[in-house]
């Protein structure tokens, strides 16, 4: 596999039951740590904003924006997708009228959604005109990731449904066993040429061929530990990184691990828990942990090179690479951008005030977020 740009991520949500049993993980509990204040920073970045647009709130699910050849398509809980081009201005808006579950999967000539009836529903990128709609009776929550031939949609239950982009049509599932618990969560997909590489329940990632759904090869991010079930989650969370022939991913209670893809050996793994994910550059790996710290870690042994604490318990998002930082989102609507070398804060800036619950994206140099208020936003930064 070559090195990959990803299509797009979708951010995990913890299950109800496990914010329960683990308070200190929500930061919206009654009882138990409360998120740190935010305190006044030296600014030497700044975010401008560039235009911002409504696309409804997204209730109880999370929503993240596709980006396709320069623009924007989003979608809300209520049933709205709307293809945004430069400036902001709207292309084209579908109403579909119904309770939508997940955010957008598209690339040129197809945009992709899921609704709470359990049907995927794909619109003509040009237009928005409804292309076809399939039935698979299973509640989606990660956007479908649109490949060369196929739409790969994945269900609630860790099931994949391949289906033709051209008709909807079920080409293949893939099915594995899945632990008794697990989190209610978005994990993302890489789609890289006509090899599919998602994450799964248990720490493990997996190759899937997208012709016919066979599997290509499987590792293991993190083992299952403890003696309750709640101890023993250990899901795969965000979307796998792709850098040149390194893969890295990194689990809920388990560990951060990276792999050379040519032969499937560990170049190193790191105890650490993400609810959202990661991010790397050339010479670091970039970890939103579960209690609110970012880390950075070397990229070629696992090192740890710097942690930002001052973010606990603020539900951050997944981090974004960018050149001038690394931004993360909050539960306050803030966006944080953090020095690459030490971790400083070298930026802030407040959305609409509503959570960022999915990881900022790169859009024309900038950075592209949607509020669960249902506003997508774009900034430079200077």
């Amino acid at each position: 596999m070559k090195q990959s740009t990803r299509f797009l991520r979708a951010l995990p949500l913890v299950a109800a039951l496990t914010l329960t049993a683990c308070s200190s993980l929500n930061p919206f509990s009654s009882s138990g740590p409360k998120m740190t204040p935010l305190t006044d920073i030296q600014a030497s970045v700044t975010l401008i904003p560039r235009w911002s647009a409504s696309v409804g709130d997204a209730g109880i699910y999370r929503f993240s924006p596709a980006v396709v050849d320069g623009e924007v398509v989003a979608a809300g809980a209520g049933g709205e997708v709307v293809r945004l081009g430069d400036g902001g201005q709207v292309r084209w808006r579908t109403d579909l009228k119904g309770g939508l579950t997940a955010g957008v999967g598209a690339d040129p000539s197809l945009a992709v959604v899921a609704n709470a009836k359990g049907e995927v529903i794909a619109l003509d990128g040009n237009d928005g005109a409804e292309r076809w709609r399939a039935a698979i009776n299973a509640e989606v929550l990660a956007a479908p990731a649109v490949g060369r031939d196929v739409v790969v949609v994945r269900t609630s239950d860790n099931r994949l449904f391949a289906l033709d982009k051209t008709s909807g049509e079920v080409k293949w599932t893939y099915k594995r066993n899945t632990p008794p618990l697990t989190l209610r969560s978005q994990p993302g997909m890489l789609i890289d040429q006509n090899v599919a590489v998602t994450g799964f329940p248990g720490g493990k990632i997996a190759a899937l061929n997208l012709t016919n759904g066979g599997l290509i090869w499987e590792l293991t991010v993190a083992y299952p530990e403890g003696t309750t079930e709640i101890e023993r989650i250990a899901d795969v969370t965000g979307v796998p990184v792709l850098y040149r022939q390194n893969l890295c991913a990194a689990t809920f209670q388990g560990r951060v691990s990276c792999f050379d893809i040519t032969n499937g050996k560990t170049i190193w793994s790191r105890p650490i828990s993400t609810s959202v994910g990661i991010d790397r550059d050339a010479r670091q790996v970039y970890v939103s942990e579960a209690a609110g710290a970012v880390s950075a870690l070397d990229a070629f042994n696992g090192a740890s090179m710097w942690r930002q604490g001052q973010l606990g318990l603020r539900q951050l998002s997944a981090p974004l690479v960018t050149e001038a930082g690394i931004v993360v989102g909050d539960a306050e609507g803030y966006l944080h951008v953090l020095d690459h070398s030490t971790g400083a804060f070298i930026g802030r800036v407040k959305t609409d005030g509503s959570p960022i619950l999915t990881a900022p994206q790169a859009l024309h140099d900038g950075v592209l977020v949607q509020t669960r208020d249902g506003r997508v936003s774009l900034f430079d930064l200077h």
